[in-house]
């Protein structure tokens, strides 16, 4: 198998090449860049199209949530991990509307962290379940139903459970017998529905909605 990809981020050199040196010494994984800012994980991350990225929430100049905001606007299909030391609700919110698919603190152990690179990199969410039932009601506030929305055709509602799933547009296409095409226009359609705006915003409207299960994160 291939290396797993990885983009680090992080304002703190000692951090990077901590990071660095513990996933490359793990075998599997090559870093294929290092940011030291938001600015420079979202030029990387164009550059380098990694298969994981490693996200510090609080950088200078750009933060590590403006940042995931970017890259997913410019690439949705990223799997972004925020590591950050700041237990606060607000900021796994800010990161997971921004696109994150994982929110860990800084004090993971090492082999929690390679798994759950392991994990979002297979598609999977990593929430913290502790904190995912109060994340999720904050989404509840936050991403209210509206009166006038155009409930999911059947259709719909499978490819919204699967991509609650983390499987990928090409991997529904097969499942599905549909084309790419098909199901990257069925993702807009559930967009404009749901009014979110990426993949895990949909995700996590399924999971609140009680659509799919939650994902179990690491124990």
């Amino acid at each position: 198998m291939p290396p797993i990809r990885l983009l680090i981020a992080d304002d703190h050199t000692l951090v990077r090449q901590g990071l660095c040196q513990l996933c490359e010494g793990m075998g599997g994984f090559a870093v294929v860049a290092e940011a030291e800012d938001g600015a420079q994980a979202v030029m990387f991350a164009c550059m380098t199209r990694p298969d994981v990225i490693l996200m510090d929430i609080i950088m200078p100049d750009m933060d590590g949530v403006e940042a995931i905001r970017q890259i997913i606007a410019e690439t949705p299909a990223a799997r972004i991990i925020a590591l950050t030391m700041y237990r606060q609700e607000q900021y796994m919110l800010d990161a997971i509307r921004a696109g994150a698919r994982g929110y860990l603190l800084k004090t993971v152990d090492a082999r929690d962290l390679i798994e759950a690179i392991e994990a979002v990199h297979r598609g999977d969410y990593l929430i913290d379940p502790i904190s995912a039932a109060r994340v999720l009601s904050e989404l509840h506030l936050a991403m209210p139903k509206l009166p006038h929305v155009e409930p999911l055709t059947e259709s719909e509602m499978v490819v919204l459970r699967l991509v609650a799933k983390g499987v990928d547009n090409h991997e529904i296409a097969q499942l599905l017998n549909f084309s790419v095409y098909t199901v990257a226009n069925r993702l807009r359609t559930i967009y404009a529905k749901l009014h979110v705006t990426n993949r895990t915003q949909a995700a996590l409207y399924a999971l609140r909605q009680g659509w799919a299960a939650l994902v179990e994160s690491l124990e």
